[in-house]
């Protein structure tokens, strides 16, 4: 009888355990640049996070919520010190967040290889999408190659028969002119890496012109845009030279360049002015509450916090049942800003990618315009390399 009697309290304490631990908020850590010349990108991230946390009145999918805010200060170093802090002092569930890949690549494998789910919603360089995939990283973005070979293919119908390719030299600039590439047809006529945060481009800008191309393509996020492109202007040759760039013009970069911007063609896998109900919805929040358009920073990160919330629900918060929360995530059973969204093999989207124009709008403002779809359902080109179950 008292083996019966002390079984039932050891059963009542587990239950009791249990239930404790479903009700404790889920900490989840929040890893971006919120320093420098990057930090308003990292800052849109956040913003497109935390917008999805207040419409849920602090909670993700019915379930409260704990966030742990670090800044990586775009350095990978400074990335694994944060990211091994938040698995070991802070005890999180899932990391969000990440927006340059050199810092993805330095905490991929720290997070994943300690079984913590790791949501990516910006940086997706080629390693971590192939044989380096994992069953604990699931993207809300794009592999970095896939982005660029929407933009090679755009330049395709755009008739540009022969090009001039720029770019940030780190793991992102890489893959986005190999991206690029991929899917142009045309002719190559020079290829340039930059400095990261470099401020003059003015000898690439006199390269470039030297050079004569139908057209030129650069991938320059952040303050690095701004600079290009108000220095490419300044020289006389947006008017010359079509521009046409990926993450350089988009949200988080336009306040600062207005008219310098007007006339850019870019490929985007987000705009503002996409025709779907998640997206207005969202787009009418964000601006409601940051007075300013959101970015494809912002909303992917926002379809992050939308994904967890998707999972949360369905497992009602437990996340220490990975298997039944990986297979939650991968149903993406929400409604993405994007249009359409599914999870390939390898869990990055598969997702459209657009045309997206620099114009001015009926009230004389510069806005985006979305001019078409470059692909519909886009997948990247490395899932086939990701041996996962």
């Amino acid at each position: 009888m008292k083996t019966v009697k002390l079984i039932a309290i050891a059963s009542l304490m587990q239950a009791s355990l249990a239930a404790a631990a479903l009700a404790a908020p889920v900490k989840i850590g929040f890893i971006s640049t919120f320093s420098g010349p990057g930090s308003v990108l990292g800052q849109d991230q956040y913003d497109g996070f935390m917008l999805a946390v207040e419409q849920g009145k602090g909670k993700l999918g019915d379930t409260d919520i704990e966030i742990v805010k670090e800044d990586d200060q775009m350095k990978p170093e400074v990335g694994v010190q944060i990211a091994r802090q938040m698995l070991q002092r802070d005890k999180v569930a899932i990391v969000t967040g990440v927006i340059y890949s050199n810092v993805m690549m330095a905490i991929h494998r720290p997070i994943t290889s300690g079984e913590v789910f790791f949501i990516g919603s910006n940086a997706g360089p080629t390693p971590v999408t192939g044989k380096g995939c994992s069953p604990y990283f699931f993207s809300t973005s794009w592999n970095n190659d896939q982005l660029h070979e929407a933009g090679g293919e755009l330049t395709n119908k755009m008739g540009f028969k022969n090009v001039y390719l720029m770019a940030a030299n780190y793991q992102a600039g890489k893959d986005a002119l190999e991206g690029f590439k991929r899917t142009y047809k045309g002719k190559v006529i020079g290829e340039t890496y930059t400095q990261v945060n470099q401020p003059d481009y003015s000898v690439e800008i006199a390269n470039l012109a030297a050079a004569k191309p139908d057209a030129i393509y650069v991938f320059y996020p952040g303050g690095m845009g701004v600079n290009f492109t108000k220095q490419y202007q300044q020289a006389g040759l947006s008017t010359k030279i079509p521009m046409l760039s990926s993450s350089t013009i988009d949200g988080s970069t336009l306040p600062a360049l207005q008219e310098a911007a007007l006339g850019a063609v870019t490929s985007s896998s987000y705009s503002p002015d996409l025709d779907n109900p998640a997206n207005k919805q969202f787009a009418e929040a964000y601006r409601k509450k940051y007075n300013r358009e959101p970015s494809l920073y912002a909303a992917q990160s926002y379809d992050a916090a939308r994904l967890l919330a998707s999972a949360l629900k369905k497992t009602n918060g437990n996340v220490a049942d990975k298997q039944a929360f990986r297979a939650a995530l991968k149903t993406a059973d929400f409604q993405s800003v994007r249009g359409y969204f599914a999870y390939n093999t390898n869990q990055f989207p598969i997702a459209p990618f657009y045309r997206v124009d620099v114009v001015k709008g009926a009230d004389g403002k510069v806005a985006f315009a979305t001019k078409g779809t470059t692909f519909e359902r886009s997948k990247d080109s490395y899932a086939s390399q990701c041996e996962m179950k």
